[in-house]
């Protein structure tokens, strides 16, 4: 307590050591020489209006000059007010202070307890938890806060120990391996040192209980991270409207009116991020709400539920790699180097993908997005584009938008995002009508331009199925990124397509040779529709046994149908 004593019993009290560690001028340190003995004989908080009459002479107009003395030790944290002050401008605090009450500052205490105004900085360790983190983070804030509004020899010593806190800071950072959840939020959202600096500062207040002034607003905030006027006029852009920091949701700000009638900005964290690093460990509540429960309430889309994946596919070799580097995406090293190269934005955390599936009708295509559905494990959902037409003029267009209005609210109430699948697109990717005169056609086009419309808005995965691609207008075909063929199968694919299409518990004659009806030239579709048709024939006999003679008799009646589908792959295998 020497240097306590020291203060108060000398009659010179620029020889002090308190004095010299202060660094502040005489007038000043007698104020706090006063506060302080009044604070030894009991008196915890002192009114300005006392300190003034003391520590002045009795004319009350000149003794108001202590204001600014009162101000700056207030400003550099030596004693602090009981009452909130709303600080919009130097003159407004000063007049503000005549109707205070103060009392000593902790860190007035120790260096009266210490005689130094070295950061006792913490061990070179590792942190026991996030709140030892905050705790450093908020000193160099704190330092940062005394480096704004100190002079130029005050500025240097305190600069000195900025540094070393900070580095010692980082050093912690690395040595610890429990999880800080301020550090890891910052690094999420990837903040700059500025943003970082406003966004601490931010936290110490609602960790203080501020619920203005502060560091609240903008110039307090600005001059954290400016070094001179035309800094704080560049750095006025991460406070202001379109802001990283707004925009992300990170902070916000309310504009608050002043006695004086002008209008300053109290900004603020917002409500979700403090809860995320209060309360770390406590799980937002999601209700699920089952997809099966939202589709019966509608008659626009289907719920088709994947019983197959990927690997339980036909597909030619060029078609899987499309699909498998489509996977890929959502892995989230992938995400990142997109996200690092501008290809996506910060706020895409999933796969975002628009495909076209093209191939004559029996394919495969529906069945292939079903399971790429089950292989990414999402949801998805059908609509057949063919009822979108309607007799009525304008109810076409109006039901266009009903499509994706009806999918993102109903994607909103699911955990987990579906993918869209829009079977037999073909009239909404077709070519539109140039010069179109008839009312039908300027209907069609005004549907197509609105579906185009909805295409580039849409976030997501987006599936179109179509069986040709050369109509496809150009415009359609700049805004999907995959544009997938579900090509012929080759003779081995169709031994494949046949061996796991054919009913496993059926007997079948000696001899019963799969290459034989391999050899003919059709799609897995019509494969399918063959074994169907001569299961029919063969269960009405009395002798159960199927023969080559009769899947051959039905394939020669497809091939000989007007309706021949000269189609491709993507049936379980």
């Amino acid at each position: 307590m020497k240097h306590l004593i020291e203060f108060i019993e000398k009659t010179d009290i620029k020889n002090t050591k308190i004095y010299k560690e202060l660094n502040r001028s005489k007038k000043e340190a007698q104020i706090l020489k006063f506060v302080t003995q009044k604070y030894i004989e009991g008196f915890d908080v002192v009114s300005i209006r006392e300190i003034i009459k003391t520590n002045s002479s009795k004319k009350e107009l000149k003794s108001l000059k202590l204001l600014t003395e009162i101000k700056n030790l207030i400003d550099l944290e030596w004693i602090r007010p009981i009452e909130f002050i709303s600080a919009n401008s130097s003159s407004d605090l000063k007049l503000q202070l005549l109707s205070l009450d103060i009392t000593l500052s902790l860190s007035f205490l120790q260096l009266l307890e210490n005689g130094s105004l070295d950061v006792k900085l913490p061990d070179n360790r590792a942190y026991s938890d996030h709140l030892e983190y905050l705790q450093d983070q908020f000193e160099i804030i704190s330092l940062l806060h005394k480096i704004s509004i100190s002079n130029r020899n005050s500025i240097d010593r305190l600069g000195d120990k900025l540094t070393q806190l900070k580095e010692r800071v980082e050093n912690r950072i690395k040595l610890s391996t429990k999880p800080l959840i301020v550090e890891e939020f910052i690094k999420s959202k990837k903040l700059e040192n500025n943003q970082r600096v406003i966004f601490l500062a931010l936290l110490k207040e609602e960790y203080s209980g501020s619920e203005g002034g502060g560091l609240r607003d903008m110039n307090s905030l600005l001059a954290l991270i400016s070094n001179s006027e035309y800094e704080k006029i560049k750095n006025r852009a991460l406070l202001e409207d379109g802001a990283y920091l707004i925009t992300n949701n990170i902070i916000d700000y309310e504009e608050i009116l002043n006695p004086f009638g002008g209008i300053s900005r109290s900004f603020y964290l917002q409500d979700e991020i403090m809860k995320e690093i209060i309360y770390p460990n406590q799980k937002k509540k999601i209700k699920k709400v089952k997809i099966n429960d939202l589709i019966e309430k509608q008659d626009i889309f289907e719920y088709l539920e994947a019983k197959t994946n990927l690997e339980d596919v036909v597909l030619h070799q060029d078609t899987r790699d499309i699909l498998s580097r489509l996977q890929k995406q959502i892995d989230k090293n992938v995400l990142k180097k997109l996200r690092d190269w501008g290809i996506k934005s910060s706020n895409h955390k999933s796969i975002d993908a628009k495909i076209i599936f093209y191939g004559h009708s029996g394919t495969g295509k529906t069945m292939t997005a079903v399971s790429l559905a089950k292989t990414l494990k999402k949801p998805i959902l059908s609509f057949d584009c063919s009822k979108i037409l309607s007799m009525y003029v304008g109810e076409s267009e109006k039901n266009v938008r009903k499509i994706f209005d009806d999918f993102r609210a109903i994607s909103q109430k699911i955990e987990d995002k579906p993918i869209l699948l829009l079977n037999e697109a073909d009239q909404f990717l077709s070519s539109r009508s140039e010069g179109a005169g008839s009312s039908a056609d300027k209907m069609h086009n005004q549907m197509q331009n609105i579906f185009l419309e909805q295409i580039e808005r849409f976030d997501g995965i987006l599936i179109a199925t179509t069986n040709l691609l050369d109509n496809i207008d150009k415009a359609f075909s700049r805004r999907f990124n995959y544009k997938v063929e579900f090509k012929k199968p080759d003779i081995s694919q169709r031994v494949r397509l046949w061996q796991f299409m054919l009913p496993e518990n059926a007997d079948y004659e000696e001899g019963f040779d799969i290459n034989r009806l391999a050899k003919y030239d059709l799609t897995g579709g019509q494969i399918n529709l063959i074994i169907k048709n001569s299961a029919y024939r063969v269960a009405v006999r009395d002798e159960s046994i199927f023969k080559i003679e009769d899947f051959i008799d039905e394939i020669k009646r497809e091939l000989g149908s007007s309706f021949g589908n000269d189609i491709n792959m993507g049936f379980k295998v």
